[in-house]
């Protein structure tokens, strides 16, 4: 497993911070998370990036997309700026190597699943023809808030069959979202049981990343309110989330606010190594139980 945080600096000073953190792996915004205009890249600094990241000890990159995108939408002005932006948001990705863009589908807002579905579909499609055959484009599940689409393995699957089962198409599972939306991560029997399901209908060649944070809110709320490793509701559970041993060849990537409220750091990497060395080690019991019983 990878250990990574989303960190600040964008295409410029991203490597450097996840190094400064202890990180080697590291999640990134190509633009401003809070507005919609998308910068003029230099590209000698998006060329650059590749290298930048080895010599920092990278061995995986993400892209997040920003929030406000809302594929789903059906307010045409919101649909068209967010499909222009995932699409820009792909082209700088694949220009500096990332292994993958991290999106959110977003909420229909009340017209429901199927038209949801319907709006969001084509707009993914767009964005997949940008893909280049290492960069992937991964829809991270939801927290079930409102009308977002993702909140479950099942919603997850018939976006992929929707899309034809894409060979650039992935998934991001977070913690928090699933937690969120009635998965409770902290049990060894739900967890399988939810990557039983995500195998049979999505296949797990398509989990590609990680993004593990505790929770504010409790089990099933819909809500998503991240907190600090080992600080929220699910606490040292999260040991069993990420010493699963399906997840283990995953970038696993932080997105709390750390100790100063900036962001992931070096206080969240250590946890999240700490957290991953307990659930391994609680694996490896419950296997050995399992063979003596």
């Amino acid at each position: 497993m990878l250990f990574g945080g989303h960190v600040g600096g964008g295409v410029k000073a991203a490597p450097e911070r996840a190094e400064a953190i202890g990180a080697d792996a590291l999640q990134l915004f190509v633009q401003s998370p809070r507005a919609w205009r998308f910068p003029d890249h230099d590209p000698e600094v998006l060329a650059s990036f590749p290298e930048r990241a080895k010599a920092a000890g990278m061995q995986a990159t993400l892209v997040h997309a920003i929030y406000l995108i809302n594929l789903a939408s059906p307010d045409d002005e919101l649909y068209e700026k967010s499909v222009s932006t995932l699409r820009s948001t792909m082209d700088a990705s694949c220009a500096i190597g990332a292994d993958g863009v991290v999106f959110h589908v977003g909420s229909h807002l009340g017209s429901g699943f199927e038209a949801g579905l319907e709006r969001a579909a084509p707009a993914i499609e767009q964005v997949l023809e940008r893909c280049s055959d290492t960069t992937w484009l991964l829809i991270e599940n939801s927290a079930g808030t409102g009308g977002t689409i993702g909140r479950s393995i099942e919603e997850l699957a018939q976006l992929v069959d929707r899309l034809d089962g894409h060979p650039r198409l992935g998934v991001c599972l977070d913690s928090c979202h699933l937690w969120a939306s009635g998965c409770d991560v902290t049990d060894p029997a739900d967890l399988d049981a939810l990557l039983d399901d995500f195998d049979r209908l999505i296949g797990l060649d398509r989990l590609r990343s990680l993004h593990v944070n505790d929770s504010q809110t409790p089990l099933g709320s819909n809500r998503d309110r991240h907190a600090n490793l080992k600080e929220g509701l699910i606490g040292d559970g999260l040991a069993t989330f990420l010493g699963n041993r399906r997840l283990q060849d995953l970038p696993a990537v932080v997105e709390t606010e750390g100790q100063q409220g900036k962001g992931a750091d070096e206080h969240e990497i250590r946890k999240l190594r700490e957290l991953h060395v307990a659930g391994s080690r609680r694996r490896r019991g419950r296997r050995k139980a399992g063979r003596g019983a």
